[in-house]
């Protein structure tokens, strides 16, 4: 039993540290770090807690433990373990696959900041409901916890919607987990999706549906779609610009078929993304050149 409790080799990404001893003299001296916080917890339960600063434990600096004692404190030593956490903001990475609302399956991947807002409820709700006691294993929990809410949030939108209008999705999306963040003691600092995606059927089945008929213009229009798509399914990540561009595409030949417009003979398509060029020597939209 060591004298001097402290997490000293705390590197810049972990989160949460054991102290390995669960037996601790009365008298010792308990050193919190700056960005840190010092918890004891005992079966299941966390006692006190204890911010930057040289602390003794005592009778009288640890009430909680003494209350769960009911008192009864004998010898100088007490069992319990004590368990060291990061207040700092740390990230973490998410992906997983979900379905939308119209059944069409969603890949997405992206990655989170967060920082430990109440270090009591965070023990109890993550470290010990989870048995989480090393940074590892937070990392896991919490990549399935962001999972299983993205998963929930996206499956109230179609697949167009998730496409088409980004920004209030994935707003929605951030809302919901800084939501239940907040249950399990953290704050989320930011969240971004570095890409997402649908399978090959979807892209060609689903959007070439979502445009109408298949004969003369809305061929060209089903065409278009149909050309964007491949790009989106070629592109690295499938991310959020290429889904963005196959967005803007369909939205184009839909407003098309809602005023009965055809397109003009001539008319010029990017081979990349399908966008109306116009005139253009470069595409307004992705940027490709115009060979």
């Amino acid at each position: 039993m060591a004298d001097a409790i402290e997490w000293t080799n705390a590197g810049p990404d972990d989160i949460v540290w054991r102290y390995p001893d669960n037996r601790i003299r009365w008298g010792s001296q308990l050193i919190v770090m700056e960005n840190q916080a010092a918890i004891f917890y005992r079966d299941g339960k966390a006692l006190d807690t204890f911010l930057a600063g040289r602390h003794k434990l005592t009778t009288s600096s640890m009430p909680g433990l003494v209350g769960w004692l009911q008192k009864k404190v004998k010898g100088d030593v007490f069992e319990a373990t004590c368990i060291f956490l990061s207040r700092g903001q740390f990230q973490g990475k998410f992906g997983g696959r979900g379905q939308t609302s119209d059944l069409a399956p969603l890949m997405f991947h992206g990655n989170f900041w967060a920082r430990v807002k109440e270090p009591k409820i965070f023990t109890n709700e993550v470290v010990g409901n989870q048995s989480a006691f090393t940074t590892k294993k937070v990392n896991d929990f919490l990549r399935s916890f962001m999972n299983e809410r993205i998963i929930d949030e996206f499956a109230h939108f179609d697949l167009q919607a998730v496409f088409t209008q980004l920004d209030e999705t994935s707003l929605k999306v951030k809302t919901q987990v800084r939501m239940n963040f907040e249950r399990i003691g953290l704050e989320l600092v930011d969240l971004k999706f570095e890409g997402m995606d649908t399978s090959e059927k979807y892209r060609e089945r689903l959007f070439w549906l979502r445009t109408g008929g298949v004969g003369g213009d809305d061929l060209r229009r089903a065409e278009m779609v149909e050309g964007s798509a491949e790009s989106l399914g070629r592109s690295p990540g499938a991310g959020f610009g290429a889904g963005m561009g196959m967005g803007a595409a369909i939205g184009d030949a839909m407003r098309g078929d809602e005023k009965g417009g055809t397109t003009p003979a001539g008319a010029k398509f990017c081979s990349n993304c399908g966008t109306a060029l116009e005139g253009a020597k470069f595409c307004p939209n992705c940027g490709q050149k115009v060979g």
